[in-house]
C-alpha cells in the first residue's frame, strides 16, 4: 500500500543559461519520444565523424535527483538539460531538411559506467563524475564543466566529536567503492597508518545507490557518516534537516567534474570542449533543482530509533521463521512491511488490505494461498510470505533471471499486480531493455507503463534491506563486545 506525504518543488539557482530549454521550459517536451529506447546492446566505438554519421550519441548516465530522473514521461535533470544543450549545438551545423543529432541517455548503474564506455556500449558518460588520477587511466575527460569542488565529510545531527579529520579514525563511513570517496578515505587511510592512529572503516554501499541517497539515509540516523561533493551537499542539507554539513573536514578538495569519452576518440573530445567554452558561466553549476517526482513521496524513516527497533524485535522471530520456510531472506521480509504498513498490524488500506503485509483477505483466502483470519499478526505475515512466494515461482521462476532479480520482480508484483509486471516485461522488450533485470531496465518501462509509485517502492524496500542488514549486523558486533567484556 502507498503511504505519502507531500514536498514542495525546491531550486537551487546558481546561474541562468544552463536549464533554459525551449521558451523557459525545464524538461524534455512530452510529445518528444524519450530517449532510453534503443542501441542498448551494439558495441561500436566510432569517434564523432562516425557517431554524426549514425545521428545518434549514446550517453551513458545514472538516475538521480539532480543529474536524470523522469515524471509522467518527462526527462529533468543537470547533466540531461546541459547534454540537450550540446544536442543543439551539434544541429547547428545540420542542414535543416538533414535527420538531426539525437542524444540517447541509457541509465547504468555507477559501476558500469566505465566498462560500459570503454567497450563500447555508450559514447559520453555524463554523471556528475570526479577527475581522478585513477579514471584518466582508463579513460579521457572533457574540460571540467564544474570546478572547486571539494568532498567534504557528512553526519547525522546526532554525531558529535567531529572536529577534524583525525576524528574520524575508527569510525564507519559509508560510500560506494565506484566513487572517488571511496578512493579519498583509502588515501586518507594510508595517511592515519603514518600516524599510528586507526584507520577509518570503509563501509561499502550497494551502487544502485546515488550520493542523495546515502544523503538520505544519513539524514534519518539509519547510517552516520558519508563523503559528498560540495555542490551536491550544500543543495540536500536545504532538505534533509537532520544533516550536518561539516564543510571543513575535506578529504579532496578542489575537484573538477567533467565528461567522460574514450580515449581513441579525441574529435569528440574537442567538440565537447568547445561546446564547454560557451556554457560554463562562471558560476559553473547552472540551475540544479528538484521536482515533483518526490512531491507523493514518504521520505524514509529511521527504523534505527528505539521505538522502531522495539517493533522489529517484537515481529524478527516471526519474520525469520516464514521467511525459512518460504526461502526468503527474512531482513528483506522485515524491508517489505516496513515498507507496506510501518510495521504497524492495525493499518488499513482503503482498498481492503490490512495488517502488517496489508494483504486483502481475499487474497489470503484463496486456494493457493489458504490463510484465514488474517487480522491476527501471525496469519498476517505467514499469508503475506506464501503470497510472496506464490508470485515468485509461478510468475518468475525461469532460469535467466538472477536470483536478486527474481525478488525484485516480486515486489513489483506484490505492489502492482502479476499482470501490470507482465506487460511492463513486454514493454522493456520493445525498449531493448533486458526484461530479466528491474534496476535500469524493466523498472524503466515501469516508469512509462505505471508511473513512479512501483518504482519508488521497490526502490525504497532495497534502501530499507540495505539499512536493516547494517543495524544488525551493528546489533551483532555490540552482542560480540558485551560478551567478550564479561568473559574478561
Amino acid at each position: 500500500m502507498k503511504r505519502t506525504s507531500f514536498m514542495q518543488v525546491f531550486i537551487v539557482i546558481f546561474g541562468v543559461y544552463f536549464f533554459l530549454l525551449h521558451n523557459s521550459t525545464f524538461a524534455q517536451k512530452k510529445s518528444e519520444p524519450l530517449p532510453l529506447a534503443s542501441h542498448f546492446s551494439k558495441e561500436y566505438k566510432d569517434d564523432l565523424k562516425g557517431l554524426l554519421e549514425r545521428r545518434y550519441i549514446r550517453v551513458l548516465t545514472t538516475f538521480n535527483k539532480t543529474n536524470f530522473f523522469l515524471f509522467e514521461g518527462s526527462t529533468y535533470g543537470f547533466e540531461f538539460s546541459l547534454l540537450k544543450d550540446y544536442e543543439k549545438f551539434l544541429n547547428k551545423k545540420i542542414k535543416r531538411r538533414d535527420v538531426k543529432v539525437v542524444l540517447e541517455f541509457i541509465p547504468v548503474s555507477r559501476d558500469q559506467l566505465i566498462p560500459k564506455l570503454v567497450n563500447g556500449l555508450g559514447d559520453i558518460a555524463a554523471a556528475s563524475l570526479t577527475i581522478t588520477p585513477n579514471r584518466l587511466e582508463t579513460v579521457n575527460f572533457t574540460d571540467p564543466y564544474l570546478s572547486h569542488i571539494d568532498e567534504i565529510i557528512v553526519a547525522n545531527k546526532g554525531i558529535k566529536g567531529l572536529q577534524t579529520l583525525d576524528d574520524l579514525s575508527g569510525r564507519r563511513i559509508f560510500v560506494r567503492e565506484s566513487s572517488s570517496y571511496y578512493r579519498s578515505l583509502l588515501s586518507l587511510n594510508k595517511i592515519f597508518l603514518e600516524k599510528g592512529i586507526r584507520p577509518v572503516q570503509i563501509e561499502k554501499v550497494d551502487e544502485n545507490l546515488e550520493t542523495e541517497d546515502i544523503l538520505e539515509l544519513v539524514n534519518s540516523g539509519a547510517i552516520k557518516i558519508t563523503i559528498s561533493d560540495s555542490h551536491i551537499a550544500t543543495i540536500w542539507s536545504k532538505i534533509f534537516k537532520d544533516v550536518q554539513m561539516i564543510g571543513h573536514m575535506k578529504v579532496r578538495t578542489g575537484s573538477r567534474i567533467a565528461w567522460m569519452v574514450r580515449k581513441n576518440n579525441p574529435d569528440l573530445k574537442e567538440s565537447l570542449n568547445s561546446f564547454l567554452k560557451t556554457h560554463k558561466k562562471g558560476t559553473v553549476l547552472g540551475n540544479i533543482y528538484f521536482n515533483r517526482y518526490y512531491k507523493n513521496t514518504k521520505w524514509i524513516k529511521n527504523p534505527g530509533t528505539s521505538q522502531e527497533r522495539k517493533k522489529l524485535n517484537t515481529f524478527k522471530g516471526l519474520f525469520q521463521k516464514y521467511a525459512s520456510q518460504y526461502g526468503f531472506d527474512w531482513m528483506l521480509i522485515m524491508a517489505l512491511a516496513y515498507q507496506e504498513s510501518g510495521l504497524n498490524n492495525n493499518r488499513r488500506s482503503p482498498t481492503g488490505a490490512i495488517g502488517i503485509m496489508q494483504v486483502l483477505p481475499s487474497t489470503a483466502a484463496d486456494n493457493n494461498i489458504g490463510i484465514r483470519n488474517v487480522q491476527l499478526l501471525e496469519n498476517n505475515i505467514h499469508a503475506g510470505i506464501k503470497y510472496l512466494a506464490f508470485l515468485r515461482d509461478r510468475y518468475f521462476s525461469e532460469g535467466k533471471m538472477r536470483d536478486r532479480d527474481r525478488v525484485r520482480f516480486t515486489l513489483a508484483s506484490y505492489n502492482a499486480g502479476p499482470a501490470k509486471i507482465k506487460r511492463v516485461r513486454k514493454l522493456a522488450l520493445k525498449m531493448e531493455l533486458d526484461s530479466n533485470r528491474w534496476f535500469r531496465n524493466a523498472e524503466m518501462a515501469a516508469l512509462k507503463l505505471i508511473g513512479q509509485e512501483t518504482v519508488r517502492y521497490v526502490s525504497n524496500i532495497n534502501k530499507y534491506y540495505i539499512l536493516f542488514k547494517f543495524a544488525f549486523k551493528d546489533e551483532e558486533v555490540r552482542r560480540r563486545e558485551k560478551e567478550r567484556a564479561k568473559s574478561n
